[in-house]
């Protein structure tokens, strides 16, 4: 008596060749889809046409597909609503939070480097910066006349800066002014105890980082800043103080690139208070009882957005500056979108932090008022750090 054989089920109509009988070059096992099954090696090998290996890269960076219609739409005029998703298990229709944010915050601030224009320097007197005329100032009366002029002229180029993209520098120029202040109350020290001793005017001085150690003036070699901090670490902190003076100089000729160094810093930063915002969100919601990558995925969605926002506003500020002139109908017409756009943004959060964490409104609204005072003295120090890092790698 024959057994009947069964018969082997045709391949499905959309399998490829590969994938129904080529065996995986790693271990033997029969392909049936783009991966082996049994160890998980890809079919696709790092050998192959440099173009292919190319797209791959951008497409594991950035994801860049028809997703990104789906997700920047909901990001931006929908409060909340992609991060409720994404909790709700829709996920694939959407780019993934870190590819998201990852990407707009590299165009974002790649376009301002080429759409911020921070002006020519304003406290420059033919070639000269203020701390240059100040310290070379040889009476008290020049000191501050000189002072006084630069501090004009800072105030003035705050008021342009306002309500631009250029407003990220204000927090630099106010820290410019407090150094222009000390600068000249330092000569005027310098002027008078040599008028008392009878002395002539002592030598001009010269920009540079400067602070004490010890009482005494910082100085690589005869002065160096001593920490609690291992050697090496001592040593690299007085070698970047070093090479920031170096760089003052250089910052004298050539102003942009401060500003390039600033600008290439940001992202970096931004990317440092991202997981510090989520442990904040974290405190702030502990008896909600969510996990802290959920808090994460709330940070990275906000922060996408302030990059996209401010990708507008950059566009807008753009467009006015190359298309209208000031006082015409466009001008004013311009004017009135950016304002929107930048008023956009608090208001932004503040809802998505309602319709993410769903309490009350005076809850939402105290731990809003919170969050926001704590995360803007954050970022405060972020820029100062981001500037410092500047003058740094400049």
């Amino acid at each position: 008596m024959t057994t009947p054989h069964a018969e082997t089920p045709p391949a499905p109509a959309s399998a490829t060749p590969e994938a129904t009988h080529a065996p995986c070059r790693n271990c033997g096992t029969p392909l049936l889809g783009p991966h082996c099954y049994a160890c998980g090696q890809p079919v696709k090998g790092l050998v192959r046409p440099l173009g292919n290996l190319f797209g791959d890269l951008m497409d594991s960076v950035f994801n860049i597909d028809t997703r990104i219609v789906r997700t920047l739409g909901p990001l931006y005029a929908r409060p909340g609503m992609l991060t409720t998703e994404y909790f709700a298990g829709r996920q694939v229709r959407y780019v993934t939070p870190v590819r998201l944010f990852f990407f707009l915050a590299i165009i974002t601030f790649f376009l301002a480097k080429l759409a911020t224009d921070l002006g020519p320097d304003v406290v420059q007197v033919n070639g000269k910066s203020s701390n240059d005329l100040i310290g070379a100032a040889t009476t008290v009366t020049e000191v501050e006349k000189e002072r006084d002029a630069r501090l004009a002229d800072m105030a003035e180029a705050k008021k342009e800066m306002a309500g631009t993209p250029a407003a990220a520098g204000i927090p630099g120029m106010e820290a410019g002014e407090q150094a222009i202040r000390d600068t000249a109350a330092e000569r005027i020290r310098q002027l008078q105890e040599a008028q008392a001793k009878g002395l002539p005017p002592p030598e001009p001085m010269k920009d540079s980082i400067s602070f004490d150690v010890d009482g005494k003036p910082w100085h690589a070699q005869n002065n160096p800043l001593d920490t609690w901090a291992p050697a090496f670490v001592d040593r690299w902190l007085n070698d970047q103080v070093a090479r920031g003076n170096g760089n003052i100089e250089r910052l004298k000729k050539d102003r942009s690139a401060f500003k390039d160094a600033v600008l290439s810093a940001v992202p970096t930063t931004l990317f440092v208070l991202v997981p510090i915002f989520a442990l904040m969100l974290k405190l702030a919601y502990m008896f909600k009882r969510r996990l802290y990558m959920e808090h994460l995925v709330v940070a990275l969605h906000s922060h996408a957005f302030l990059c996209l926002d401010l990708l507008f506003v950059l566009l807008i500020h753009a467009a006015m500056d190359g298309f209208s002139r000031e006082g015409s109908a466009l001008a004013y017409v311009f004017g009135w979108i950016e304002g929107l756009l930048i008023a956009w943004m608090p208001l932004y959060l503040l809802l998505m932090q309602k319709r993410v964490y769903q309490q009350g409104w005076p809850m939402t609204l105290l731990k809003y008022c919170v969050l926001g005072t704590c995360y803007t003295i954050l970022l405060s120090f972020a820029i100062l750090a981001s500037m410092a890092i500047g003058l740094v790698a400049m």
